[in-house]
C-alpha cells in the first residue's frame, strides 16, 4: 500500500512498503508501469538507484535468482518480488518534496466517496471492458503553458469528440493510447491524464476537453530524453486524431451545493483538476445563478516559470479565489512547499477543516501527500481540535480527496 512513488521521469517501487500484491504490474491502469525486474528482497534496488535509471538493468535468470537467494539466506518466497517500474513518462512537476514521518499514513484519510452534492459521474464508457474499446478525438488546440525551459515542457492540449458521447466532470481523467509498439513489440499501454476543463467543455457548449501534459526534456545527467506518451501528446498538431479510453474516476469530484467551499492543493500538472473546478465555479459565478463559497488554491512548483497557467491565475478576481503560490527553487529565497503555505494560512484553513460544507483536494507528486495531510493534522491539533475525529469526518463525508502519483 503506497509502495509506488516517482520523480519527474521514473515510476519506482519502495521495497520497504511493497506487500508483493503485484497490482502495479502490467496491465497497469495508468500505463505508467510497463516493465519490472525480479530480485530477492535482500538485494532489492534502492529508491536512489531506481530514480537514477535511464535504462532498465538486465533481467536476472531463474538460476541467478536462486543463487542470490542461497547466498543471502533468503527463503524462496523472497525471490521474485517486483523491484521497480520502467523508465516512464512524466505527468507531474518535479521538486515538490517535503519530508514527512514514515509512520504517518496519510492515505487512510483519503475519501473514496464523492461529496454528497457531487454530480453523477460516468466512467469506463470506452476501454478494455467496454463494448467500444476506444473513442477517437480530434486535436483542436495545443498551447505551451509554461515558460520555455531546458528540462521541461508543459502543454495545454484540447481534444474534441464531435458527435460521440463522452460526458466528463471536473476531477475525472482519461487514458491516451500512443500509436505504435513498445520495445517488446506490444501496443503501448494507455497513459492517464487528469481533465483540465469544466463539464461543459474547454469551449463552453462544445463536446471537448483539455489536458495539462508535461514532458521531461533532460535526464538526471542532462542528456536529452523523450517519453513515449508525453512526447506524442506535446507534439500533436491541430487536426490530428487521438485514441482515448475512459473517462475514469467517481470520487475526486467537486461539491455542487450553494455556498460550498473548495480548498485545492496541488503541484505542477496536478493543477489540471483544480483548473477544471475553478473554471466551472467561475462560469457559474458569471451566470449569476449560483452562490459559491470560498475557493482557496495552494499551488507549488520549483519556480514561477514552471508553474502552469501562472499568468491567467494571477488575473482571477481576488474576491473569487484566494491563491497561495509556493516555490522551492527560487535563487536567493528559502525553499517553500505547499504544506508550508498551508501552515502560513492556518487561521483560514482551520475553520474549513471542521466545516461540513468544505472539501479539500490534493493532487500532484506522491511525495507531497504526507506533508500536506500532516500540515492539516497540525493545523487542527494546534487549534484544539481532535485530528482523529476531524480526519475520520473528512474521509467519511467525502471531503478530503487525495490524487497523487
Amino acid at each position: 500500500m503506497g509502495a509506488i512513488t516517482h520523480d519527474s521521469r521514473n515510476y519506482v517501487v519502495d521495497v520497504d512498503k511493497c506487500n508483493w500484491c503485484n497490482d502495479c504490474i502490467s496491465p497497469c491502469p495508468t500505463g505508467s508501469i510497463d516493465n519490472y525486474r525480479r530480485v530477492i528482497k535482500l538485494r532489492a534496488y534502492t529508491l536512489e538507484e531506481q530514480l537514477g535509471w535511464d535504462v532498465l538493468p538486465p533481467e536476472l535468470s531463474p538460476s541467478e535468482l536462486t543463487q542470490q537467494a542461497a547466498e543471502g539466506g533468503a527463503s524462496s518466497g523472497e525471490a521474485g518480488a517486483p523491484a521497480a517500474a520502467s523508465v516512464a513518462d512524466s505527468v507531474a512537476s518535479a521538486g515538490q518534496g517535503g519530508a514527512a514521518s514514515p509512520a504517518f499514513n496519510s492515505a487512510q484519510y483519503g475519501a473514496t466517496v464523492p461529496p454528497w452534492s457531487a454530480a453523477h459521474a460516468y466512467s469506463n464508457l470506452y476501454g478494455p471492458k467496454a463494448q467500444q474499446k476506444t473513442i477517437e478525438a480530434t486535436v483542436t488546440g495545443n498551447l505551451r503553458v509554461t515558460a520555455v525551459g531546458k528540462d521541461y515542457d508543459t502543454h495545454h492540449v484540447v481534444l474534441d469528440f464531435g458527435q460521440m458521447p463522452f460526458p466528463v466532470l471536473e476531477g475525472q481523467s482519461i487514458g491516451i493510447i500512443p500509436p505504435g509498439l513498445d520495445a517488446a513489440g506490444r501496443p503501448h499501454h494507455a497513459r492517464q491524464y487528469s481533465i483540465a476543463s469544466p463539464r461543459n467543455g474547454e469551449r463552453p457548449g462544445h463536446n471537448n476537453l483539455s489536458l495539462t501534459i508535461k514532458r521531461v526534456l533532460e535526464d538526471h545527467q542532462g542528456n536529452p530524453v523523450r517519453g513515449v506518451a508525453s512526447n506524442y501528446m506535446c507534439d500533436l498538431k491541430v487536426g490530428d486524431k487521438v485514441q482515448v479510453i475512459g473517462p475514469f474516476g467517481t470520487s475526486f469530484l467537486m461539491p455542487n451545493h450553494p455556498r460550498s467551499h473548495i480548498v485545492m492543493i496541488c503541484t505542477g500538472t496536478g493543477s489540471a483538476p483544480m483548473r477544471a473546478m475553478t473554471e466551472w465555479r467561475r462560469r457559474l459565478r458569471a451566470s449569476g445563478k449560483f452562490e459559491g463559497g470560498k475557493l482557496m488554491l495552494f499551488f507549488g512548483a520549483r519556480t514561477p516559470e514552471e508553474l502552469p497557467y501562472f499568468g491567467p491565475l494571477q488575473n482571477l478576481p481576488k474576491d473569487f479565489i484566494d491563491t497561495e503560490f509556493a516555490f522551492s527553487r527560487v535563487a536567493g529565497k528559502p525553499k517553500r512547499y505547499v504544506q508550508d503555505a498551508l501552515r502560513d494560512r492556518a487561521a483560514d484553513v482551520v475553520g474549513l477543516l471542521s466545516d461540513p460544507n468544505a472539501c479539500f483536494y490534493v493532487c500532484g507528486l506522491k511525495a507531497m501527500e504526507e506533508g500536506v495531510v500532516l500540515a492539516l493534522r497540525d493545523i487542527a491539533t494546534q487549534a484544539g481540535l481532535d485530528w482523529n475525529t476531524v480526519g475520520a469526518a473528512l474521509k467519511r463525508e467525502g471531503r478530503l480527496h487525495l490524487e497523487t502519483y
